[in-house]
């Protein structure tokens, strides 16, 4: 693959082998030289239009870890803000050499448009409300390292999936690695598509937590919010809101997910974000070994060099 524009272009051979080169460059990220030199000489752009601290932050620390020369670009006081075209912009990024870019974009299809200008890999680091799949590989990552196979695994997604990138590519992503998954929330933050997405659908949070092995709790996108989706953030924490009466009700090894940020006393309550179910730090830990990975198949590093 020259890009990793969706989670659903992986085969299951394809999202296993970037998740096993992330576990063999987290084992021996443990050293204390945590540098590779496996992109020496290799430049990564991260082309953010929209605000980030987690994924941008994790996408400059994995390509530094690889030793590739990086360039964040932020859109605000850039070109853009004198209206500069994105493709402007990428071209722009081209000739001074970038092999490699990952884009953040407001706009759903950037990161699929954005490929077709340039040619080094594009990363797809979240477009719109589309996909996010680097952020759906380090979330099954993390479910691999806490419940071994994903075959037969229960995922449970729940709350603004309307708004969320993250959802449909861990939808795509779990279903190709043999997990079954269940979305729940309210009618309004559904997509009207979701009748053809590669899972099943709940109103109700309770009857579902008893057959859940993950629960992955989205935010609510209100940035993105044009109308009123629910009629008060008490009745949406009252009905989908991850607290302690509700994780009694999993199993005793089930974990709970949160790709961030997290609004805790709305999605989660502080009992839940700091209990030993929850995954929210390994999350980011994970994350940077999956793009070391992601960056490293891409962007053609030496196989020997990983050892070095």
């Amino acid at each position: 693959m020259r890009h990793l524009l969706s989670a659903g272009d992986l085969s299951r051979d394809e999202a296993n082998h970037v998740l096993d080169t992330a576990q063999e460059l987290a084992r021996i990220s443990g050293r204390s030289v945590k540098k590779f030199p496996t992109l020496r000489g290799r430049t990564v752009v991260n082309l953010f239009y929209e605000d980030s601290t987690r994924t941008r932050t994790s996408f400059e620390l994995a390509a530094k870890r690889m030793s590739a020369d990086v360039i964040n670009f932020s859109a605000k006081g850039s070109s853009v803000a004198k209206g500069e075209s994105l493709k402007d912009t990428a071209l722009t990024l081209q000739a001074m050499g970038a092999d490699g870019i990952a884009i953040r974009h407001g706009a759903s299809g950037a990161a699929h448009r954005l490929s077709t200008w340039v040619d080094g890999a594009v990363l797809n680091a979240g477009d719109g409300t589309h996909e996010h799949p680097t952020q759906a590989l380090l979330d099954v990552f993390t479910m691999r390292e806490r419940m071994g196979s994903l075959e037969g695994l229960r995922v449970t997604i729940v709350g603004d999936v309307l708004h969320s990138r993250v959802a449909r590519s861990n939808v795509l992503l779990l279903h190709t690695l043999g997990a079954e998954v269940t979305l729940v929330a309210p009618p309004t933050l559904l997509p009207v598509s979701v009748g053809t997405w590669p899972c099943s659908v709940s109103y109700e949070l309770d009857g579902v937590l008893p057959h859940s092995d993950v629960v992955i709790m989205l935010r609510v996108q209100a940035e993105r919010m044009q109308d009123a989706f629910f009629p008060s953030a008490r009745e949406y924490i009252r009905r989908y809101g991850m607290d302690g009466e509700r994780v009694a009700k999993l199993h005793d090894d089930a974990i709970v997910m949160h790709p961030g940020p997290m609004v805790r006393g709305m999605e989660v309550t502080a009992e839940v974000a700091d209990s030993p179910r929850s995954t929210v730090t390994e999350q980011v830990t994970n994350g940077v070994s999956v793009r070391m990975a992601v960056l490293y198949l891409l962007l053609g590093g030496s196989e020997s060099a990983i050892g070095n």
